[in-house]
């Protein structure tokens, strides 16, 4: 199935570019291409670096308003992009390079935290806002984590409150319910994030959930969505993608815990059916169904490593501190205990169901596309 097989071409977002003087004389909807204090032609592909200080951001829009996708070139970010943008404008905010970017998508290169995001905002036309922006490296500092993940998503809260933005999806995780041995067999959306308790890295992934809660209650107008969709298999560089792609999966002796998966382009298929109209509050997403660590690794056509606890968790720690390993030792305990998800509100609510069979979830991590 082609990811851009989604109807025909729409006309596309541009980004406009004028002088605040001059905007005031030209209404919004003018079509001619704006130029730079210099005398410059301004087009939608310029980085930041080529308007004027003075210059502000617009982005027209069709009547239905535009998408604006943070984190627009990350993996996710990325097939969402070519999901949506033939059946409406896209806009991205992303300081990163989109190469082979669709031409009718309007990339800004630069961060939520820097003040000509809210230029983006200000101009309106904006229908909704997808936050993939997150950024999970373990090996950035905990300040660097705090910085770009929670002060970002402020800053994006309150562009949505003070410009009027009437939707907001926000792609979480159920890994944040944490891995733990007092777990239910399935966990409901209303369960405790208790991931960061013995994880302290992912605490700043918690405040951005814990966030977006507190946007829902305090603000009934705008239609929040929270995601939180099981372990994501496929070309992401993620833990347990990186995981199955080890030439001798490691487990834990002892222990075979069941496990959710979920591919990539499903997850994609639910952020697609959260922008929908009414839809509104905390949703765990399920792939296929359910499957033992034992089993995932011999349907991978792999065989396990088994190693005991203890000294798996020094061999980890040894290798992630020599940047050996691309395993973070916290990580382990979803090799031991359980996390999963009950996923029934998102099918009653959102009609939502999985696409891909448990194999192909699995072989998604090889793709080529």
């Amino acid at each position: 199935m082609s990811e851009d097989d989604n109807g025909p071409r729409r006309p596309s977002a541009r980004a406009k570019v004028a002088p605040k003087r001059a905007r005031a004389a030209r209404p919004a909807s003018a079509r001619a291409r704006p130029t730079s204090p210099a005398g410059e032609r301004v087009t939608a592909g310029d980085p930041p670096a080529q308007l004027g200080q003075g210059d502000e951001v617009a982005v027209a829009s069709d009547a239905d308003g535009a998408v604006v996708i943070t984190g627009l070139c990350g993996r996710m970010g990325r097939l969402l992009t070519r999901r949506l943008h033939r059946t409406g404008p896209v806009v991205g905010i992303d300081r990163r390079p989109f190469p082979g970017k669709p031409e009718d998508v309007v990339h800004h290169r630069f961060e939520l935290r820097r003040r000509k995001a809210r230029d983006v905002f200000r101009a309106g036309g904006i229908k909704a806002v997808v936050h993939l922006g997150t950024m999970h490296n373990l090996r950035e500092s905990d300040k660097a984590h705090h910085s770009f993940n929670v002060v970002g998503f402020q800053k994006l809260l309150s562009y949505l409150s003070q410009y009027r933005v009437p939707k907001l999806v926000v792609l979480s995780s159920a890994t944040l319910y944490g891995p733990s041995p007092d777990n239910p067999q399935f966990l409901t959306e209303d369960a405790p994030l208790l991931g960061a308790q013995e994880f302290s890295q992912i605490r700043d992934l918690v405040e951005v959930d814990m966030l977006a809660q507190s946007f829902f209650w305090k603000h009934p107008d705008v239609e929040t969505v929270i995601l939180r969709p099981c372990h994501i298999l496929g070309r992401t560089r993620n833990a347990p993608s990186n995981y199955a792609r080890m030439d001798r999966p490691i487990t834990v002796m002892g222990f075979d815990p069941m496990m959710q998966v979920i591919h990539e382009r499903d997850v994609i298929e639910a952020i697609a059916l959260a922008l929908g109209p009414g839809v509104r509050g905390v949703y765990n997403i399920r792939g296929p169904g359910e499957v033992s660590v034992s089993r995932m690794v011999r349907m991978l056509g792999k065989t396990p490593a088994p190693i005991p606890g203890p000294l798996l968790k020094g061999v980890l720690s040894r290798l992630w501190s020599y940047r050996a390993g691309g395993f973070p030792t916290p990580e382990l305990d979803h090799l031991r205990y359980i996390c999963m998800v009950d996923d029934k509100r998102a099918r009653e609510e959102l009609q939502f169901e999985p696409r891909y069979t448990m194999s192909e979830t699995l072989r998604a991590v090889y793709s080529e596309r």
